[in-house]
């Protein structure tokens, strides 16, 4: 990087920091830090509902998603426009009228303190496992411009949001997010169009897409009812339905989001506005990802996208034999994909999908010599992005980009430390040690819970970073806990036969069942929030109906 990008980035940390910490004045007391008073406006919080789910893990890892895999992945929002109307019918007046600060406490009034609490846990559980990976996306980036340990840069990009987080509570987060959001969209647009300008004289924006449709880049629809299939209609509609009820209705770093809002109907439209356009902001970020290979397909790509692995592999000749080999297929690729869009050349798109074939046989020997030479689980879709911004960007630009990916991280990473801090302050310090402390007690302790949560996730983060594709583990690490929590809710709400001990029991039952069907089988992970869900109901019903009335604690008698 050049000194103006240089510049960009460190004017854009200094400022982020310094504006969150300014909101410190509007957070003394408990609902001015977790609520920020129930007084947002509808689009502010659509906004931090958004920025909330577009984090660096968007950026870096669904392009790269993309890259490898195509659009594909945009089936897995099918059934968030669904879950955004059912959630706002059922779930935004019922917790804006029980005037909650969490959405685990209606529990203990449904049922007692022990299902509250034990929601709560599994939600810290699941999402401290989550914003680690979310940490893990723009510490790769620090890695690559900086050169540096990528354990120091997870804790480097970590701490720097808990900070403005401690002090300036939800204000903070949400007008942070809100501000974030004109930057990342400003920044991939500005990324599409160097992209578009990149393309060799002659190929169009239709050519790209018509080379990337023959590979399969474009598909979007896959129909097939296949449980072992990672993303079709089907897993979208149904199993990411269930996912986007349990994240959005009851996980509380989006639930605390529409709590901030003035009014019900205020969270309603913050929660529409997520669900119409979630799909066409991701459809834009995966067709990112998609122009970036097809930039590469005239353009030589690194052989690996992690330069530390390929520096290491070089001092071996095989791994030298191997990059001629892949220099060669590149310009095999590169030449009959010039001949298949002047659409001059005889059988030009069977020689185009021949020599892509080639290309990635070649580029598979080298990811896999270096799972054989130096690490088992590499993997370098979360690369991609970041390398390609740095190569091939203008001055300038290279600092907007990563500006832009700092702004995505910190939004979901501030967003989802204060949920944390959130649950850790009411549903447990407040309920279990402290009901009757002040205000500024409870707030100390959120900022205090800020912290803690903020060094946890920077461990998640080192180990989240070699996990694969980021965007599908943080998925991941939720489906194996959202369908459970999706049904103690149900239970909730719409069993009326439903006790504390059903409740408790089902959970468990649900969370087991998850994790029995990922080590024991091969149904991918969209499909557990179903399976969490369901297992979650029917044995919460069951267990239910062995609870005598005498048997009922003094919550539920109530």
């Amino acid at each position: 990087m050049r000194l103006l990008d240089w510049a960009i980035v460190v004017a854009y940390l200094v400022y982020v920091i310094w504006d969150g910490i300014r909101m410190t004045k509007h957070s003394d007391s408990k609902e001015g830090y977790f609520l920020a008073s129930r007084s947002l406006p509808w689009w502010a919080v659509g906004l931090s509902v958004m920025a909330t789910q577009l984090s660096a893990i968007t950026l870096v890892g669904t392009t790269g998603q993309a890259y490898s895999d195509g659009m594909r992945f945009i089936q897995f929002y099918y059934g968030l426009p669904f879950a955004m109307i059912i959630l706002c019918v059922t779930v935004v007046p019922f917790f804006h009228r029980a005037k909650v600060y969490t959405a685990y406490e209606y529990l203990e009034k449904r049922f007692d303190v022990k299902v509250r609490t034990l929601t709560s846990f599994f939600f810290l559980i699941s999402r401290g496992l989550g914003v680690g990976t979310i940490i893990s996306a723009p510490s790769i980036v620090l890695s690559i411009v900086f050169g540096w340990n990528l354990i120091a840069t997870i804790f480097a990009i970590g701490l720097s949001t808990t900070i403005y987080t401690v002090f300036g509570g939800v204000q903070a987060v949400t007008w942070t997010d809100v501000k974030q959001m004109f930057i990342i969209f400003f920044g991939m647009g500005v990324c599409l169009i160097v992209i578009l300008s990149s393309f060799p004289a002659g190929v169009s924006f239709s050519d790209g897409l018509h080379l990337a449709g023959t590979l399969g880049k474009l598909n979007t629809v896959d129909t097939s009812f296949n449980l072992h299939e990672k993303y079709t209609i089907w897993s979208g509609l149904i199993g990411g339905l269930f996912l986007m009820l349990g994240y959005f209705g009851c996980d509380q770093s989006q639930v605390q989001r529409f709590l901030t809002a003035k009014s019900v109907d205020e969270g309603r439209t913050s929660l529409l506005m997520s669900a119409f356009l979630k799909i066409p902001m991701q459809f834009f970020i995966l067709l990112i990802g998609v122009l970036v290979f097809v930039f590469y397909q005239f353009n030589a790509p690194p052989i690996v996208f992690n330069a530390a692995e390929v520096a290491r592999a070089e001092k071996d000749e095989r791994f030298q034999t191997i990059q001629r080999n892949f220099a060669q297929a590149h310009a095999e690729r590169r030449d009959a994909a010039i001949g298949f869009s002047s659409g001059k050349v005889p059988h030009a798109r069977e020689a185009y999908i021949a020599a892509d074939k080639h290309f990635n046989e070649s580029r598979n020997e080298a990811v896999a010599f270096i799972r054989e030479t130096s690490d088992k689980s590499f993997n370098d879709v979360n690369y991609v992005f970041p390398t390609f911004v740095l190569q091939n960007m203008p001055m300038g630009v290279i600092g907007l980009l990563i500006a832009a990916i700092f702004a995505a991280a910190m939004s979901s990473i501030a967003a989802e430390l204060n949920a944390l801090a959130t649950a850790t302050t009411i549903d447990f310090y407040r309920r279990l040690f402290a009901p009757e402390a002040t205000d500024v007690h409870y707030v100390a302790v959120g900022r205090l819970s800020t912290f803690i949560w903020g060094l946890f996730a920077c461990v998640v983060a080192i180990f989240a970073s070699n996990l694969g594709s980021l965007i599908e583990v943080v998925n991941k690490f939720g489906s194996f806990f959202y369908g459970s929590l999706l049904g103690v809710f149900v239970l909730a709400f719409v069993v009326k036969r439903a006790r504390a001990r059903g409740a408790s029991f089902g959970l468990l039952f649900g969370i087991a069942s998850v994790w029995i069907a990922s080590y024991y089988t091969n149904i991918e992970f969209l499909w557990f929030n179903v399976l969490g869900c369901v297992v979650t109901v029917v044995a919460g019903y069951l267990i239910s109906l062995t609870v005598r009335e005498g048997d009922l604690s003094t919550d539920e008698q109530r």
